[in-house]
């Protein structure tokens, strides 16, 4: 896992090796705002999935550290109590300044979870908030996690979250303004259609802390999964993964290309001087680079 993350020589051609052996994990995101309580119903979720004797992969994306570029591994610790469990593996990720609530390697941590036999792979999202839209493409279940007292009907619809949810969990529904928390989203849901691939999103609540309400949770993520494979959404949503995976690595090895250009002529400032002196403007300079590559 490190030396995919660190992109070890070898670990391509390992990741390629396991590729054909990938797609049978159901692989489910929890996502939403800070402090919504997203890793103590992730640790539930373990808890849960275990006693039904299914495996659990789980990939925590931390923070990145400010000094290393590592992980900030609060997620691995808050799970602690799993980690002598055999058939429960975590590993946190490091964003590394990646926008989108995910890692650059978490797809690939992933495909090697389900290469290994998993029966669920669990991603819990950074917490940044706006951003954490690419668990849609990466997830066959996408929880979007809230809680009462924040606005969080509102603000999922101006996050976009709303557009990606296959269901809706209020956490922390011990809160008085609970009730009104699961109309507003309701009305939203109404409002927006509320559907995907004929799916009903539903509002759950949860007190992640007492385990209350997780095992709802758990029922209807095994019955949203159920539903996908009982027809062509399923096949959609892993075209719709692997589509996300070929585009991120052309992207990736294009930039890469681009900033080796870039360096071979003296880097950005090299550029700019030029700029500055008077030789050439912005879309030219560019050109020149795209015909270097």
């Amino acid at each position: 896992m490190r030396d995919l993350d660190d992109e070890a020589p070898g670990a391509a051609e390992t990741l390629a090796l396991l590729y054909p052996h990938t797609g049978r994990a159901d692989v489910v995101g929890v996502t939403g705002n800070p402090g919504a309580g997203k890793s103590t119903l992730t640790d539930r979720l373990i808890e849960a999935w275990r006693a039904r004797g299914l495996r659990v992969g789980v990939v925590a994306i931390d923070p990145s550290s400010p000094f290393t570029g590592g992980a900030i591994l609060g997620d691995r610790v808050r799970m602690q109590r799993h980690s002598a469990d055999p058939g429960v593996f975590i590993r946190s990720l490091a964003t590394r300044g990646l926008l989108g609530g995910l890692s650059r390697s978490t797809r690939d941590v992933v495909n090697v979870l389900d290469a290994m036999g998993y029966d669920r792979v669990l991603i819990e999202t950074v917490g940044v908030g706006q951003d954490e839209v690419d668990i849609a493409h990466t997830a066959h279940t996408s929880i979007v996690v809230v809680v009462p007292g924040l606005g969080d009907g509102v603000q999922a619809l101006k996050a976009g979250l709303l557009e990606i949810a296959d269901l809706f969990v209020v956490n922390k529904a011990d809160r008085p303004d609970a009730a009104r928390v699961v109309r507003e989203l309701e009305q939203l849901l109404e409002l927006e259609g509320g559907t995907r691939h004929g799916w009903q999103v539903p509002v759950l609540q949860t007190v992640a802390t007492e385990n209350r309400g997780v095992d709802a949770l758990v029922d209807a993520v095994d019955a949203h999964v159920h539903h996908l494979r009982a027809g062509p959404a399923w096949a959609e949503r892993l075209r719709a993964r692997r589509r996300a995976e070929l585009s991120d690595r052309v992207f990736l090895a294009l930039r890469r290309r681009a900033e080796a250009a870039v360096e071979g002529v003296g880097g950005l400032d090299g550029l700019l001087d030029r700029l500055m002196r008077g030789e050439g403007d912005p879309a030219g300079i560019a050109q020149e680079l795209l015909d270097r590559l």
